[in-house]
């Protein structure tokens, strides 16, 4: 069983549709009992760090995330920023289960980064574009094992442990989005050979 976790803000409906269409069943929940027995753990988001660190508080949901044992836990657009140290965003401190920041998109192209982009991995382009929309992004650092440029290299896959982030909406990044998701839920873990034979 998955669990989504449910902190109030996020597009937790489109990844639950997402999960299931691939043949898992998926839960949506912020029940501390539900998230241990779960053999996997999704963190979506979409909106302020700021907001959703307040929200995950107000649910006690930092500790449980924080103690999950060796479960491995996927973050999803703001999800995976809540992954990280710090947030430039607030200035306010994420779940701290991947080393690093999040600071401001740097770019001469406009902010938010809206709509489709190419992911390269390894120093090659893939073949297919994923969808994003944030204007805040992690740092480059040897965890990004997928990343895209947008006049700045913007991590769009991240691997920590037994945490992986995801900057892009895989939900709505077509047949393409839902195989790297695929992966990500059948292994806890993604490379450049599983991203590149897609």
């Amino acid at each position: 069983m998955i669990a989504i976790i449910d902190y109030g803000l996020g597009n937790i409906k489109n990844i639950q549709r997402a999960v299931e269409h691939l043949g898992y069943e998926a839960q949506l929940t912020h029940d501390e009992t539900i998230i241990k027995q779960a053999d996997f753990i999704i963190l979506p988001g979409v909106g302020h760090f700021k907001d959703a660190m307040r929200a995950i508080n107000q649910r006690q949901l930092l500790p449980i995330l924080k103690n999950v044992d060796d479960k491995p836990i996927l973050g999803i657009c703001l999800g995976m920023q809540l992954l990280f140290e710090h947030s430039a965003e607030g200035d306010v401190d994420g779940l701290q289960l991947i080393p690093g920041q999040i600071i401001p998109i740097q770019s001469p192209y406009p902010v938010p980064h809206l709509g489709w982009n190419n992911l390269i991995s390894d120093n090659k382009q893939l073949e297919h574009d994923v969808y994003f929309v944030h204007s805040y992004q992690a740092e480059m650092s040897d965890n990004v094992i997928a990343y895209a440029d947008y006049g700045t290299k913007i991590p769009g896959i991240v691997q920590y442990d037994k945490y992986i982030g995801i900057q892009f909406h895989p939900e709505k990044s077509g047949e393409y989005g839902l195989d790297i998701l695929n992966q990500a839920l059948q292994g806890g873990f993604l490379n450049d050979q599983a991203l590149a034979s897609n």
